[in-house]
Order: C-alpha cells, then sequence, then structure tokens
C-alpha cells in the first residue's frame, strides 16, 4: 500500500494506544517515532512480494525489479534456489545499511537538517547530471538517453495530473513475462481460455485481483477523510499552543 499509507496507519495506532496521555502536535516524540517506524517497515516490506513474486510493493522495489531483469534473473520462489546468494546479499544489506544509518545519523542528524533546505534548483541538475552517467555508464547508448529523457517528461505529465507511476512501471516490467506465461498456458491447454479459472487457486487469484482493484476506492475516501480528521486536530492544538 506505500510507505505513506504506513506511516498513517502507525500514527493513528499510536494516538489511539497513548489516548489522554499523548500530545500530539505540541512536540511529543512519539507523534515522529510511529510514523517512521511505520514508513520503514513498508518500505523494507516492499522487498517481500518483489523477491517472492516477482511483483514490486514500491516504486523503489519496481527500480531494483527492472535491474535484476536486466540481469537476466527473474525473482520468484526460484529466484531463493538459483540465485540465493543475490537474495541473501539483499538482506545482509539491509541489515548492515540500518546499522550504519544508526550510527550515522545521532551524530550528523544536524548535517541533514540542514540539506534540507538546499533549493531544489541546485539539487536537481545534480541529480539529472548522476542519471545521465548512469544510464550511460550501463549501455553507452545515446539512444538510451533520449528514452530517459522521453519518461522523465513523461513522469513529469502524469503526476502533474495526478495519474499514480507505480501501474506504468509495472506494466512495462511484468508484460513481457505475463505475455510468455499466456502463451505458455494456452498451449498447454490447445487454445482453451477457461485454464485462467478452472481451477480453485486460479479464482482465488482473480478475486484477490478484484478486490485489490476496487478496494482502494472504497477504502481511499475513509482514509482521506481521518487523515484530515487528524490534520485538523494537529491544527487545534498547534493553534492552542
Amino acid at each position: 500500500a506505500g510507505a505513506s499509507l504506513g506511516s498513517f496507519v502507525s500514527y493513528t495506532l499510536e494516538k489511539r494506544i497513548l489516548g489522554k496521555k499523548a500530545k500530539f502536535g505540541e512536540g511529543d516524540p512519539r507523534g515522529v517515532a510511529a510514523p517512521e517506524a511505520g514508513n520503514n517497515a513498508a518500505a523494507n516490506g516492499a522487498l517481500v512480494p518483489m523477491l517472492t513474486l516477482g511483483v514490486p510493493g514500491s516504486g523503489t522495489t519496481a527500480v531494483l525489479l527492472a535491474m535484476l531483469i536486466s540481469m537476466n534473473i527473474t525473482p520468484g520462489p526460484l529466484m531463493f534456489q538459483q540465485h540465493g546468494d543475490i537474495v541473501w546479499g539483499v538482506i545482509a544489506a539491509l541489515l548492515i545499511g540500518n546499522l550504519m544509518l544508526l550510527l550515522l545519523n545521532i551524530p550528523l542528524v544536524g548535517v541533514f537538517v540542514k540539506l534540507l533546505s538546499v533549493p531544489p534548483k541546485y539539487l536537481l541538475p545534480i541529480v539529472t547530471m548522476v542519471a545521465f552517467v548512469g544510464v550511460y555508464s550501463i549501455s553507452h547508448s545515446v539512444f538510451d538517453l533520449y528514452f530517459m529523457i522521453f519518461f522523465g517528461v513523461l513522469g513529469y505529465v502524469l503526476r502533474k495530473v495526478e495519474i499514480p507511476l507505480v501501474p506504468v512501471i509495472l506494466g512495462t516490467l511484468l508484460g513481457p513475462e505475463m505475455e510468455k506465461n499466456l502463451r505458455h498456458a494456452m498451449t498447454l491447454s490447445d487454445g482453451d481460455w477457461s485454464i485462467l479459472w478452472s481451477s480453485g487457486l486460479s479464482i482465488t487469484l482473480w478475486i484477490v485481483a478484484g478486490v485489490g482493484l476496487i478496494a482502494p476506492y472504497v477504502i481511499g475516501p475513509i482514509l482521506r477523510k481521518r487523515m484530515k480528521g487528524v490534520d485538523h486536530e494537529v491544527d487545534e492544538a498547534v493553534t492552542a499552543d
């Protein structure tokens, strides 16, 4: 569901557990620790479906999936047998990375806060340069640079019209694999489309997919309403101070 939803759920749960003892909106550190814990849990948890099923749980894991596919490594259950060193390498890197962040963040938190004050007009050229160098160093192709620029502009337009980017990335990455497996299923069934819903497992997967498509339209308005309520309470607390 994403790190944003994880942060909101953690914040709401922490506030409900503490009740009136909490002073959220008045500098209570638990109001920061709770959403950050949910944020980190959702970010790392997004790797689980990516490594086990080949379905990224976030935009970041979609980039990792693209990198694995470019190396002719298909994430999924067999990846743990065929490329166990990569899987356990990723897990070990997460553990080491969190320990390093703990050691770095405590003494350097003041420096990191100051970095947030750097104007975007200085950061964006640096990020763009790193992206150009990274893309060209992988393929040594000028066409890939134009391709990157095109999708960068497309992503900017989609964000402006509030179209989520993760489904587009999923379709681009998983589309060829889905087509290959569909052709394989049609070959096994001699062209009989009923094989796609002829077993209990396939029906269950269809139901889960349908719920996943409908749930955001049902749960989304409820969550947005609660988020507005929490923001309103925080604003009232700040105004009272």
